[in-house]
């Protein structure tokens, strides 16, 4: 339930011929800006201006004047890049996407119609189709112990390799506010998670996540 295919429909981005080569989503992780780099030149001018160095912004996406957008960055068409939005580069941001005030992205693929609209930050990260993350919802993304990530749930460990990992949301994943998504949080495809939860392990699809040891199924009527 942690591999590419069952957490994400890669119908909905950009970064499909990056992320299906991997059959974990993180694998895809330190790749990012180099396929960004390859990806803008050919992104068609008609609907793409390069608007600084390795900046690719849709025409018809909406950027605030206070955003700052770093290196290797794509602006998927009619996203919303909201005031004081901080981008620090390697983001590939989806369609329809929203990125709100006081955002900050580093080094993620965020699939289209993705919302992260109020004090968020989303580090080392892939958010799946339609995800939402609540006011003031983060990823972190670094281990106290420095140590490298290791991805757990249900019986099962998968060594990532990577000292740097933050979450993968699935498709329709929903973040309540203020919650943290500790490093190599996996949440699956229409889950939710309950406001100011702190987040381990892998969280099953369409399941809510209360509270550490208590997650549930959703029932069909919700």
């Amino acid at each position: 339930m942690d591999k590419t295919r069952d957490l994400l429909d890669l119908n909905h981005t950009l970064a499909r011929p990056l992320l299906e080569k991997a059959e974990y989503p993180w694998e895809a992780l330190g790749k990012i800006k180099d396929f960004i780099l390859e990806l803008g030149p050919k992104l068609p001018k008609e609907e793409y201006t390069e608007v600084a160095e390795h900046v690719w912004v849709a025409k018809d996406a909406k950027v605030a004047p206070t955003a700052y957008l770093g290196e290797a960055v794509i602006v998927g068409k009619g996203a919303e890049i909201r005031h004081c939005a901080f981008i620090r580069g390697s983001a590939l941001i989806g369609e329809k996407t929203v990125v709100g005030n006081s955002t900050e992205l580093k080094n993620v693929i965020l699939f289209d119609e993705v919302q992260v609209p109020h004090y968020n930050y989303v580090g080392d990260a892939i958010l799946g189709y339609h995800a939402h993350m609540g006011a003031g919802s983060i990823t972190s993304n670094i281990k106290a112990d420095k140590k490298n990530v290791v991805i757990r749930g249900e019986g099962e460990e998968i060594a990532t390799g990577l000292r740097k990992m933050g979450a993968v949301l699935g498709d329709w994943a929903d973040i309540g506010c203020n919650s943290v998504l500790n490093p190599g949080v996996i949440v699956g495809r229409g889950s939710r998670v309950y406001p100011l939860s702190m987040v381990r392990g892998v969280i099953p699809a369409k399941s809510i996540y209360k509270k550490a040891g208590e997650i549930v199924q959703i029932r069909r009527e919700e």
